[in-house]
């Protein structure tokens, strides 16, 4: 556990900085161009290359790339190095021919992930396309980068590197702003020129990102040098493998099209309630889970795929149950102080400029519900890395294509029976239904896999950190009421109750969970004692 820790406080420190700044890029971006048609129309042309690098190679670093590229550094003579080299090369090449194509099709990426919207705000939405699209070339590039350097557990780089964009991003977000004032939100009055800024603006933050991830890989010793010798590359053995992987994000994007469309949908019936609600909600819920989560299974993968390549399944099960455990031992309290201060968050990061406190409390109750959902949809993408250990991309898309049925199922179920005001509330709990589904299926098949995943001590474990996290909870419960019987709910009294009852929550937690011997909090406790004492 000590290994694990230790890799991933280097990480969750970067992952943390990454995240803050990343709070207040969305602010600020909120701020500017407000969550109506505008900010609609911006988020969805800022997801579709997200969408895109996912499905055609995002997937496949994680669950194939890094594993071919650890058994290569083992097999090859040249440690991987010309492997490594192939991978960059075909990167830049298919990475590019997308992002051509990808602009060209711009007007039917749009309207596949819209529903009723007039001319304009998808003139507006393809325009903004056109200038962040080519942004997938730097991103893939900079993904590839980035998983060499974990294969050589060199980790702070791929965490570190979203701050300079996230800079960039409140840049050109404080210019719009300053530039266009309260008028930034109007998609009918917007010009060109406001789209090249923001569209433009938002891909120079990507190019930032890449380089960045670029110059450290060239600083731990990789050299690029083009190697168009692709039939070395291992691309059969990559395609074999990596099929599974595509039709796993393909079906997973199914997925996110329907809850897209359903969340454009509603924001047409009630503006300020659809998609950029949903957006802005689901990137705070991946705040807890991107600074503690996403750095344990960093550093689980490349560990558990050597495991597996030596045959210790006992040190998988080992890796996989502390892991669990260790990521729980702050998603727990964090999940229950996100289900009730969900509110105060959203007030705090979104009630400025062309936010008004009413949307930004919205935001905040599809935050509350995407809080339950904060544990389960963690341990299930740690339950999938232990597939993509093994080298098995396949299981994995029987499981996303029976979260998706769910998900999809119970969203369409919402869309047509909830009042429009409700609808993406609802698909954040048809969300959080379809990960409590997927993660009980994904046990019992992992289970099965390494012959026992300590379902029993994770269990105890976690059993005894919901405890400890109820009274926290509690006192933040306290907090909230007793602040909103003394004034109104606005930006000063959101943070009063985030000081007050979230920090005091989350001593009150850590403080219990130690008295109470849980050893994942006791060795956090003694981590962070111990740097304070230097």
């Amino acid at each position: 556990m000590s290994r694990v820790l230790r890799a991933s406080a280097i990480m969750a420190a970067g992952t943390m900085v990454s995240r803050v700044t990343g709070f207040v890029r969305t602010a600020v971006l909120a701020a500017a161009i407000g969550t109506f048609a505008l900010g609609d129309a911006y988020n969805v042309a800022y997801t579709i290359p997200l969408i895109l690098f996912d499905f055609l190679i995002g997937g496949i670093l994680s669950s194939v790339v890094v594993p071919m590229i650890i058994r290569r550094q083992k097999s090859d003579p040249d440690g991987g190095r010309a492997y490594e080299q192939r991978l960059m090369t075909l990167g830049v090449i298919a990475l590019t021919v997308v992002a051509v194509v990808a602009v060209l099709l711009a007007g039917p990426l749009i309207s596949l992930y819209s529903t009723d919207w007039n001319a304009r705000k998808t003139e507006v939405a393809v325009t903004l396309a056109h200038y962040i699209l080519p942004q997938i070339a730097f991103f893939g590039i900079g993904a590839i980068a980035g998983a060499i350097l974990n294969t050589r557990d060199r980790f702070a780089a791929p965490m570190w590197a979203p701050v300079l964009n996230n800079i960039v991003m409140i840049g050109v977000a404080v210019v719009y702003y300053v530039k266009l004032g309260g008028a930034g939100t109007d998609v009918n009055t917007v010009t060109d020129s406001d789209l090249l800024l923001l569209g433009l603006g938002t891909t120079a933050g990507i190019v930032a990102q890449g380089l960045v991830l670029v110059v450290s890989l060239h600083r731990v010793g990789f050299r690029f040098r083009p190697r168009l010798d692709l039939r070395n590359a291992g691309l059969g053995e990559m395609g074999r493998t990596a099929v599974w992987t595509f039709a796993y994000v393909g079906i997973s994007q199914i997925g996110f099209l329907i809850t897209t469309r359903l969340a454009t949908g509603a924001g047409e019936q009630v503006p300020g309630a659809g998609n950029s609600a949903y957006s802005y909600a689901y990137q705070f819920f991946q705040l807890p889970y991107g600074i503690i989560a996403v750095s344990v299974i960093t550093a689980m993968l490349p560990r558990m795929s050597r495991a597996v390549a030596e045959g210790r399944l006992e040190s998988i099960r080992e890796e996989f149950s502390s892991g669990v455990r260790l990521v729980s031992a702050l998603l727990v309290p964090a999940g229950l102080l996100l289900m009730v201060l969900g509110p105060a968050v959203t007030v705090l990061i979104f009630s400025w400029g062309n936010m008004t406190v009413d949307s930004a409390v919205y935001i905040g109750n599809v935050l509350q519900i995407f809080g339950l959902a904060l544990v389960p949809f963690s341990i299930f993408q740690l339950l999938l890395r232990v597939f993509y250990s093994f080298g098995d991309t396949r299981t994995p898309v029987f499981l996303a294509l029976g979260n998706v049925a769910v998900n999809a199922t119970l969203s369409l179920v919402a869309y047509y029976t909830l009042p429009p005001r409700y609808i993406v509330m609802g698909l954040a709990l048809a969300f959080t239904i379809a990960y409590v589904v997927g993660t009980a299926g994904a046990w019992v098949l992992a289970g099965r896999r390494v012959q026992g995943l300590g379902g029993r001590e994770v269990a105890h474990g976690l059993s005894r950190m919901y405890v400890a996290a109820v009274p926290a909870a509690a006192v933040a419960l306290g907090v909230l009421w007793l602040t909103q019987e003394l004034t109104d709910l606005n930006a000063l009294s959101a943070a009063i109750m985030l000081a007050a009852g979230g920090g005091l929550g989350m001593v009150l937690y850590l403080v219990i969970a130690h008295r109470m011997r849980i050893p994942e909090v006791s060795s956090i406790v003694g981590m962070v004692a111990g740097r304070v004492g230097r």
